[in-house]
């Protein structure tokens, strides 16, 4: 089975953390997050995938090469402009080999789901579905692509992100998988920028297509935003969402190899230590990620944050909720920060931002 993964976007909404990096290739859990994602593909009978690349797009080769090293064959295709969902399936498409009536797996580069992947395949061929999507429902739908079904599963219609509380008619949205048949990815127009979820779905619906809706209420998460891709590494990292490439044992921390951990210092929540950090005696880390060379000095307490590689928290430093870029030194020594809580809009030294 072969799959296409859209992992081309700016992840402008996890800065700075993606000023030299793109979202699917943050750390989380240990690895990039791809990473994860290309072992649950694997997992699922998937052999070949095509990675459509734009942003950054020269970091993927030298971390996944052709794939072998993770049981698969990689190919990279690359948007020199950006062409949208659709556009970049259409782009990416010209790497598969399948035939025109085979299932063509489609993942958004953003998404942690528990998702059983190879049931909305056969859910999909059962169907004779032109394209399945996986469906999750949630308390507020407001933010996304609303998708009504009936109840057969066929889909109905697509509101993408309702404009007002009139427009929300099902609390069941777009979840980022879909499979598609290959010969309606041809249909996509080519050489454009062109939106699945605006366009090529509802087109589709418009053209008599059968457009089939799974609905799945496993785990899913989708990691736009700082706070979602620290409780993404944290769940990685606890077994809440299976991944088979989790580099270590699950449970309430993960350290990577070359870390020191003084005595006293106690790790809880998930949290992810990188290669060369040092965490000092007295210290807590909660539900965090510390990236590679970063350190936190005696006493410090971090909650549910992220710090950068190389930078330093200062003793009794407290964060909560808090991104610290790569290199960055907050606290300790730095009198405005000594000892306070750093959470919210909170004012915090260059080089650091923070979010609610």
């Amino acid at each position: 089975m072969e799959a296409i993964l859209l992992v081309g976007g700016k992840g402008s909404r996890l800065y700075p953390v993606t000023e030299h990096t793109p979202k699917p290739m943050v750390p989380t859990a240990g690895v990039p997050f791809l990473a994860h994602q290309l072992g649950r593909a694997r997992a699922a009978g998937v052999g070949h995938v095509v990675l459509a690349t734009s942003y950054l797009a020269e970091v993927f080769e030298p971390y996944f090469g052709d794939g072998a090293d993770f049981g698969l064959r990689i190919t990279y295709v690359h948007e020199a402009e950006p062409l949208g969902t659709g556009g970049a399936i259409r782009n990416a498409a010209t790497a598969l080999s399948c035939g025109p009536d085979e299932p063509v797996l489609v993942f958004n580069g953003d998404i942690l789901t528990g998702l059983d992947i190879a049931a909305l395949v056969e859910h999909h061929r059962v169907a004779r579905a032109d394209v399945s999507l996986h469906l999750t429902r949630v308390e507020d739908p407001s933010a996304f692509g609303l998708v009504p079904t009936d109840v057969a599963g066929r889909v109905l219609a697509f509101t993408e992100k309702p404009d007002c509380p009139e427009e929300i008619v099902t609390d069941q949205v777009n979840a980022g998988c879909y499979v598609f048949r290959r010969s309606v990815i041809a249909t996509i127009p080519a050489g454009r920028p062109v939106s699945v979820e605006r366009e090529t779905f509802p087109g589709l619906l418009a053209s008599g297509a059968l457009l089939h809706g799974v609905v799945d209420q496993t785990y899913w998460l989708d990691l736009g935003r700082p706070a979602a891709l620290i409780q993404a590494s944290a769940d990685l990292v606890r077994g809440v969402v299976p991944s088979p490439a989790l580099p270590g044992r699950v449970g309430e921390y993960l350290i990577l190899p070359g870390a020191h951990v003084d005595d006293g210092a106690k790790l809880l929540g998930g949290t992810v230590v990188g290669e060369g950090v040092h965490i000092a005696a007295d210290a807590v880390v909660d539900g965090s990620i510390v990236l590679d060379g970063a350190r936190i000095e005696a006493g410090a307490y971090v909650r549910s944050s992220l710090v950068g590689a190389g930078a330093r928290v200062g003793s009794r430093t407290v964060l909560e909720n808090a991104v610290i870029g790569d290199q960055a030194e907050i606290g300790g020594d730095n009198e405005l920060l000594a000892g306070v809580r750093v959470r919210g809009r909170a004012s915090i030294p260059d080089g650091a931002i923070r979010f609610s």
